[in-house]
């Protein structure tokens, strides 16, 4: 009889037998959307509705679950803070700001490339 970890014997001739694997450890993920609605809505100081918008407009990540409520990660209200001085500091609407941290992002993401390859060139000095 085989146990739910391992395959029957092979039947033919010359086949090697599968080795049975035991975990060593059992990984339990904690799942990367545990905030509320409401929660980064009072966290934040924002009403839920502009914080649905925000999630509309994809200011901010989240998730839906079966039925049908937000999740959001536990960065959502720095995200949203993000927005909103960005919306104070400069005279643009949302859908505007929205196009202003794709840049910001894309900035930080060609500066950390930049640095990374800067380091490498540093390390690979050839000795001749």
């Amino acid at each position: 009889m085989s146990t739910p970890h391992q395959r029957p014997p092979a039947d033919a001739v010359g086949q090697k037998k599968p080795r049975a694997r035991y975990p060593l450890a059992l990984i339990y993920r904690a799942d990367p959307y545990p905030l509320t609605l409401d929660s980064v809505a009072r966290g934040s100081g924002l009403q839920p509705e502009l914080v649905r918008r925000f999630v509309a407009l994809g200011l901010v990540d989240a998730r839906r679950d079966a039925a049908g409520r937000l999740w959001f990660r536990t960065g959502a209200p720095a995200a949203i803070a993000r927005v909103q001085r960005l919306r104070t500091g400069l005279p643009l609407n949302y859908a505007a700001i929205g196009l202003v941290l794709d840049l910001l992002d894309r900035i930080d993401r060609l500066e950390k490339a930049l640095r990374q390859s800067e380091r490498a060139a540093k390390e690979c000095t050839t000795w001749t």
